[in-house]
């Protein structure tokens, strides 16, 4: 009998269903426990005193058209260098995205601030932070409308057993490994000021992030996307998308909140969730699924656009960020209508290539590399990057593997999913806003990002490659 190939495998084979979702409810009970194990010794632990002070962002002093100067500068510098950054990663393979992203860490501090200080001043002055960062917030609050109207529900529905096992592995693993490397990284990089728990929820959902748009531009670039692989990639993604957010929810409820208060924002939260999915979608889906392409009119738009505002506000208001709402209300409006095409055509330029920019620069304000000093704290920083590899990659393989996909594709898989990209700068924003994560952590934690990003592309071709050559396959 002959051994059954890749490309046989890559629909999961038939099982018990009982069996299935004990075995699933198991793997849930047994994280929950691991994590209060870990809680249990790491709220025990002693941090160094905190200073009360976190990053310097005032902006006192600045004349409102001084601070306009610089915010056109600011914009217009990271545009144009994320645009030239962003041609030259794409011709060695990259996505763009990460040329934009490393353009506003070198005009930050991280670079042009130590090589030459006054043009970093005039660039990116600290006291033009607050400014640049409303911009920013509008930017990644309009970004992520754009990736909930690009969620398909049918990703979610075909292969749903394989798909949900899958995704929830890769989320499982890797946060369960950053709420254990906590355990060794919060005497040395977090203070007294921080609470345990908060730090440790925020570092497993850090490391479980996974860039959904991210991914989806790498298998369009390969011709992927309607691949069978391609559509567990992308069905995986998106439901990693919803869980990573909602327990970002939760770890901001329970940072930003007492004992007691950290369960009122998240019943709130649950229950705004309900309601979006179980009312407003298919109010939503009535409404919005009469109109054609040419019934899109500009009140149309300011509608969804008020609705838009709304939702980010009232997530905003029960005690989470505003994105939250914001990629919610995208995640009700159905992906396949004539409005989602067209705010998605008229929003993603705006967004992506003026908006976006405001918010690497942001970044690259905050992002200081040099923070990351002595061979111990870049030792911590190669500890990171190799936990979430180990978490995401592993997680998604052993899961891959179990639910019926060869070893080819659940390699594939495992490095798609390690892709986190743009998802995580906002994550980590988040965490630096509530002084979660230290500044020297932060950095470290952007450095994470941009390698597990950078190395897909080059290594999902070699496998693919890889498998050809031992199985005889097509490349993927």
């Amino acid at each position: 009998m002959t051994a059954p190939t890749d490309d046989a495998s890559i629909h999961p084979a038939a099982g018990n269903g009982l069996r299935d979702w004990l075995v699933y409810a198991a793997m849930l009970a047994v994280a929950i426990g691991i994590f209060f194990a870990i809680d249990f010794c790491g709220v025990r632990l002693t941090a160094p005193e905190g200073t009360g002070a976190g990053l310097n962002t005032g902006g006192a002093g600045v004349s409102s058209s001084e601070a306009l100067m610089h915010v056109l500068v600011a914009l217009g510098a990271v545009l144009i260098a994320g645009r030239l950054l962003g041609i030259g990663f794409r011709y060695v393979g990259q996505p763009p995205v990460i040329g934009e992203v490393v353009a506003g860490i070198l005009l930050g501090p991280s670079l042009l601030g130590r090589v030459w200080p006054d043009a970093a001043a005039f660039l990116l002055p600290t006291t033009v932070a607050p400014h640049l960062g409303m911009i920013a917030q509008l930017g990644v609050v309009l970004y992520m409308f754009l990736v909930g109207l690009e969620l398909n529900p049918e990703l979610l529905r075909e292969r749903a057993r394989s798909t949900i096992a899958i995704s929830h592995a890769s989320i499982v693993a890797p946060f369960l490994m950053g709420t254990g490397l906590a355990l060794y990284l919060y005497p040395r990089l977090s203070t007294s000021d921080v609470p345990f728990t908060s730090f440790a929820l925020f570092m497993g959902v850090a490391l479980s992030i996974t860039a959904f748009p991210v991914l989806a531009r790498i298998l369009t670039d390969r011709q992927m996307q309607k691949s069978p692989l391609g559509v567990i990639a992308l069905g995986c993604a998106a439901t990693d998308d919803v869980t990573a957010w909602c327990l970002l929810a939760f770890v901001v409820g329970v940072a930003q909140a007492k004992v007691g208060g950290a369960f009122v924002v998240i019943g709130c939260t649950l229950a705004y969730i309900a309601f979006m999915f179980l009312i407003a979608r298919p109010i939503a889906t009535r409404y919005f699924l009469r109109f054609g392409e040419h019934d899109i009119s500009a009140n149309v738009v300011a509608l969804v656009l008020a609705l838009l505002l709304g939702s980010a506000l009232i997530t905003e208001a029960i005690g989470i960020h505003a994105v939250f709402g914001a990629f919610l209300l995208g995640a009700i409006i159905p992906h396949d209508s004539a409005l989602a095409r067209a705010l998605t055509t008229r929003l993603e330029d705006l967004v992506t290539v003026l908006l976006l920019p405001a918010f690497f620069a942001f970044t690259g304000l905050r992002t200081q590399i040099g923070l990351v000093s002595g061979l111990d704290q870049w030792l911590w920083c190669g500890l990171i990057i190799v936990v979430a590899t180990a978490g995401k990659f592993g997680g998604t393989l052993a899961a891959a593997r179990l639910t019926g996909l060869g070893w080819r594709d659940a390699t594939s898989l495992g490095l798609l999913m390690n892709t986190r990209g743009l998802m995580e700068l906002i994550v980590l924003n988040i965490g630096l806003d509530l002084r979660v994560i230290s500044p020297t952590l932060f950095a470290m934690m952007v450095l994470m990002a941009l390698v597990t990003t950078m190395t897909t592309s080059p290594l999902l071709p070699r496998v693919a490659a890889a498998g050809e050559r031992r199985l005889g396959h097509q490349p993927l």
